[in-house]
């Protein structure tokens, strides 16, 4: 059975820096675009970044941008987000997920299209 579980989250002050981590077992994810989610108290679960199967591509939503890099490590199966620069707006519940085998990561990036999730980890960024 495959599963994702997130660490690397906690608390940490405006302008610092956290690295989360996503460790994907139970099947090889190499064929899998992967993807970070988040969400805050009281909002919905909003798209964050991914990174396409060739591991060459990847998105950001605009909020992150120049401040979060996404990337892969297909010999570890696992997934990172570094997280610089950060805000209190970036406080919110980050959740790993999978995409479909040989998916794309081109057009709107809902939740919809990551059959797969981790159980998340908790980023917090004081003021």
């Amino acid at each position: 059975q495959e599963q994702l579980v997130e660490s690397g989250g906690g608390l940490v002050q405006a302008g610092g820096s956290l690295r989360l981590s996503c460790a994907a077992s139970g099947r090889t994810f190499s064929d899998r675009p992967m993807g970070w989610f988040r969400q805050a108290p009281g909002k919905e679960r909003e798209f964050v970044a991914a990174i396409g199967v060739s591991r060459s591509t990847t998105r950001y939503d605009d909020s992150v941008k120049g401040r979060f890099t996404i990337s892969v490590d297909n010999t570890k199966n696992a997934v990172y987000l570094q997280m610089n620069s950060l805000k209190p707006e970036d406080t919110a519940a980050y959740y790993c997920a999978a995409g479909r085998p040989w998916g794309s990561i081109t057009g709107p990036l809902s939740s919809a299209r990551f059959p797969s999730w981790g159980r998340g980890t908790q980023v917090t960024v004081s003021s």
